[in-house]
């Protein structure tokens, strides 16, 4: 019988962290899936990571190189997908244990053929960095369409006949292949064909090419500027030791402590900070600026 997830998890050469990702993904509430896994020309020792990993439902395609970020790689294991919904697992991300349970849920509810949940960043020293993206307010969907890519791969969650109807990923691409075929996605079906969940059900961290402390996001650039203040949630951070890889210590937190659950609610206070601090500190502010001008127009004209 077919699995009703595919779960695509593409790999070059991080052994160090691929354990944790490909245990985030045998932890799924819903066990009903298939974790495909694409080696991508890999020369260290993810075979054997893979291969110690003893479960039926995990297949691995270990292929050379192919150009760029391998994603006809990509294409050669989901042609052989037979699930009705594929999901990603990138090797440097982990999945939230409700991920499938959750996004497969919204799928059928909404009807949707395309669809993502909230966006978690952790930058290179462990802060956790909540975004907002929702792509039905036509102002942020006009900017993902047409600037920059906001929501990373581990989120989004699509049906197999995407792939039919709006093609595969694109191989001639040297970067952003996901955010091409995203696109390709959204304007294929519509507005009415996509979903979001604002819900966090997957942890993105930073990919060794980065070094940026906020891979590059603008979103998560400003949150950073935010984490030193004493309202910062205590379980949007952890303390990171010297030469531990940073999937390593959100793993054992999501496995052993409940993380899920108070990530969650850390993640509601956070927005509704955000929310209190533009809508009445920032006005607050705006109103003592507007009297100090005031003041100082006043007493120019007297002099």
């Amino acid at each position: 019988m077919a699995p009703r997830f595919s779960v695509l998890m593409p790999t070059h050469n991080r052994a160090d962290v691929l354990g944790y990702a490909i245990r985030s993904v045998l932890w799924q509430s819903d066990p009903d899936f298939e974790l495909l896994i694409v080696g991508d020309g890999c020369t260290d020792d993810t075979a054997e990571i893979v291969a110690q990993h003893k479960d039926p439902r995990i297949r691995w395609f270990d292929l050379p190189k192919a150009p760029y970020f391998g994603y006809a790689n990509r294409n050669i294991a989901l042609r052989e997908a037979r699930g009705e919904y594929v999901a990603f697992a990138p090797h440097d991300d982990l999945l939230l244990p409700d991920h499938l349970a959750l996004l497969g849920a919204e799928a059928e509810r909404t009807q949707a053929e395309w669809l993502y949940s909230r966006p978690v960043w952790i930058s290179s020293d462990g802060v956790v960095v909540p975004s907002m993206v929702n792509l039905h307010n036509a102002d942020e969907l006009r900017i993902f369409l047409t600037r920059y890519n906001t929501i990373p791969a581990a989120c989004v969650f699509h049906r197999r006949d995407c792939l039919d109807k709006y093609g595969n990923w694109p191989e001639d691409s040297p970067t952003a292949g996901d955010w091409q075929l995203w696109i390709r996605m959204i304007e294929g079906g519509g507005r009415e064909r996509f979903a979001y969940c604002p819900t966090p059900s997957t942890l993105h961290f930073r990919a060794v090419w980065q070094s940026d402390r906020a891979m590059g996001s603008r979103l998560v650039a400003a949150a950073l500027a935010h984490a030193k203040r004493d309202w910062w949630p205590a379980d949007l951070k952890l303390t990171i030791p010297r030469n531990v890889p940073v999937q390593a210590l959100f793993f054992e937190e999501i496995a052993e402590r409940d993380y899920t659950s108070r990530l969650r609610r850390a993640t509601s206070a956070y927005l509704d900070r955000l929310a209190f601090d533009y809508l009445y500190v920032s006005d607050s502010v705006s109103r003592r600026i507007v009297k100090r001008i005031v003041r100082e127009l006043r007493r120019r004209l007297t002099i």
